[in-house]
């Protein structure tokens, strides 16, 4: 079956799984989500489909028609039985990770790198190359299809037909690959998938980057910025996160309730399906069933909002914890508070340029026009160093400069100070670092951000202490792989934001 052109959206597109044509949009309702995410973030061991209806609020014949359509497309699979308290054994079932793929580009200033990764987020094939941004669009356009198709011909060749293995051709025929993200400096229109005017690269102002790539590759793509991206792999706990501690269930009781429709899934909720609805669904106020003749469907506009507010806040630090920044001890716990204190984070990207990815109540917040987190360039010394943005006293011409000197002491502290201004701005609850100048020195940026965090809270008092400072996981592949997720996130209901 075709894909379906991903659009602005990150909505991904049909796949042909094991089994025959899966067309995934018509897949991603809200109650089909909840049971796709369910099933991976049980992992290998599984869930059953009374843990599933449990922990969804869907009945059990719901759970059975969702599980049964999921495994006829190749997308979940039984992985044993276990024991239940009387009655026969539990069969018990598993997402089957290799019945989907994305590519993931992370397109920076002076390198490419490129992931292919399954279901699980895990990375199939990887590839890195040095890159000029400034070289012209056919050059990189043309180093990112060559990359591209290198990795589905390294990742995917076996289900490839012979004849389809000639270059342009490789990932229209992968039967199994959603698409590609594209994770780039911003600012960016994310839902045109068009460029702005990228610091120190004016050329790319006004480029669709999305329609080209679009054109060029064959598959849906979907565009966004490098922090963005990022952010989102850590909020979904993809890509070395963590995803399962807290994860199942999490969503417990917003399923939608059945509404008796006789095909399939309804789709009749206000604010359409997959991810971008308002938060209030994601609460505690399930739908009741509406008992009917056909499938799951989707009882209507106003039913949802029942549980505003409720769990989707509360989920965030359970979802990413324990993987950002494990290493470093307590992360997961601090995670886990967050979230239940509202579910905020901010990651602060230093590499070539510096930039920040916000997450509220779990989604991705990009803004109304989709330029959110240019933190890099917010002026704090007025008669500073000029920047290539044209002010002077960015922050990141200051913590540049300073990383160029050798001052890394100095730079922290630049950083933190920033970071201190978002904290004190959006009162959020924990601070990820990530990006190839920090993974060069994480313990002098992970302390020296911290101690400017921790002076401002003995300034301002209070019992809640400092904002916790950790470095975030998947090092220097981050954005890749959260470009990647683009596509991957709302099949499991996880990737829209504000």
């Amino acid at each position: 079956m075709n894909r379906s052109n991903g659009g602005g959206t990150g909505t991904g597109g049909g796949m042909r799984g094991a089994a025959g044509g899966a067309n995934l949009l018509a897949l991603r309702s809200h109650n089909t989500a909840l049971v796709l995410d369910l099933l991976r973030t049980a992992g290998g061991a599984g869930i059953s489909r009374l843990e599933l209806a449990e922990r969804t609020g869907l009945t059990p014949q719901a759970v059975s028609k969702i599980t049964a359509r999921l495994r006829g497309e190749g997308l979940a699979a039984e992985a044993g039985r276990r024991a239940s308290t009387g009655g026969k054994p539990r069969t018990v079932l598993r997402l089957v990770p290799g019945a989907g793929h994305a590519l993931g580009v992370h397109l920076d200033r002076d390198e490419l790198r490129a992931v292919l990764v399954d279901l699980d987020g895990t990375v199939v094939a990887e590839r890195r190359a040095p890159l000029d941004l400034g070289a012209g669009a056919e050059t990189v356009l043309e180093m990112v299809a060559r990359a591209a198709e290198e990795l589905a011909a390294e990742g995917l060749g076996h289900l490839v037909a012979e004849g389809a293995r000639v270059p342009g051709a490789a990932l229209a025929a992968a039967p199994t690959l959603l698409g590609l993200g594209v994770a780039l400096p911003g600012p960016l229109d994310h839902v045109r998938g068009v460029l702005h005017r990228i610091t120190g690269f004016p050329g790319w102002d006004g480029y669709p980057l999305r329609e080209a790539l679009e054109r060029r590759l064959g598959v849906p793509v979907v565009v966004d910025k490098d922090t963005n991206a990022a952010a989102l792999g850590l909020a979904v706990g993809g890509a070395g996160g963590e995803r399962g501690s807290g994860a199942v269930g999490e969503r417990g009781s917003g399923a939608v309730g059945e509404a008796g429709g006789a095909g399939g899934e309804g789709g009749s909720r206000a604010g359409g399906e997959g991810g971008s609805r308002a938060g209030a669904e994601w609460g505690s106020g399930a739908v009741g069933e509406a008992g009917g003749a056909g499938g799951e469907g989707d009882s209507g506009a106003g039913v949802e909002a029942g549980g505003a507010g409720g769990q989707r806040g509360s989920r965030a630090g359970a979802e990413w914890g324990s993987g950002a920044g494990a290493e470093e001890g307590g992360a997961g716990a601090e995670a886990a508070r967050a979230g239940a204190r509202g579910g905020s984070f901010a990651y602060l990207h230093l590499g070539t340029g510096l930039g920040a990815g916000l997450v509220f109540g779990g989604g991705v917040h990009r803004g109304a026009r989709t330029g959110a987190g240019e933190f890099g360039h917010q002026v704090v010394q007025l008669d500073g160093p000029p920047c290539t943005c044209g002010a002077r006293g960015c922050i990141e011409a200051l913590c540049l400069a300073a990383v160029a000197r050798g001052d890394l002491a100095e730079a922290a502290r630049v950083l933190g100070t920033g970071a201190a201004n978002l904290a004190g701005l959006l009162d959020i609850d924990l601070v990820l670092l990530g990006g190839r100048t920090v993974a060069a020195a994480p313990e002098a940026f992970v302390q020296g951000v911290g101690a400017v965090l921790d002076a401002r809270a003995r300034r301002e008092g209070g019992h809640d202490g400092p904002v916790p400072v950790r470095l975030a996981p998947a090092g220097t592949r981050g954005v890749a792989e959260g470009a990647a997720q683009l596509l991957l996130a709302p099949l499991f209901g996880r990737g829209e934001g504000g």
